[in-house]
């Protein structure tokens, strides 16, 4: 009786330090698009650039119908006032060119502070989770090659961020 007490107590201990010794795996881009703030964020800052390009498409299609009336006027006025007129056209094109940028430039901005956000509250969530499950390592799922999916924690990582952040302030 001693020893299966004592062979028991052996496995028991092993297997806690095998657990301890897994590296345990998470989805980072996973997390991102499906917990409950990465969603608004990502919903928010899909709106954002749709509104902003369909305003984009507007001006373009204004600047399109300028251009037409240009050239149709092209041999009623004189060569100087054509000039002028193209160089004003142009100039609004690059104005739309850079507005354009803009806006790309700052929903990417946004994107990365949002995601930068969701890392730092992460970070305590997945410290405490390693803590309460004994885990010394954690690594993110795109650094893995092949792994058993009983690793994977993931999904518990998520339902507990959604738990304690709703969504990410953006501005």
């Amino acid at each position: 009786m001693k020893n299966f007490i004592l062979l028991f107590f052996l496995f028991f201990l092993s297997t806690q330090t095998l657990h301890a010794g897994s590296p345990f795996f998470i989805d980072f881009k996973y997390i991102l698009n499906e917990s409950t703030a990465g969603k608004k964020a990502q919903n928010a800052l899909k709106a954002k650039l749709e509104n902003g390009l369909k305003n984009l498409k507007q001006k373009e299609k204004k600047i399109q119908e300028e251009e037409k009336k240009i050239i149709q006027q092209k041999k009623l006025i004189s060569a100087e006032e054509y000039k002028k007129k193209v160089n004003e056209l142009r100039n609004k094109v690059s104005s739309l060119q850079k507005e354009r940028n803009n806006i790309l430039e700052q929903v990417s901005k946004q994107r990365t502070k949002a995601r930068n956000e969701l890392l730092r509250n992460l970070n305590p969530i997945l410290k405490d989770y390693m803590k309460e499950k004994n885990i010394r390592v954690v690594l993110d799922k795109k650094s893995i090659l092949l792994a058993d999916e009983n690793l994977n924690i993931t999904e518990d990582i998520i339902k507990i961020l959604n738990q304690k952040l709703k969504s990410i302030k953006l501005n």
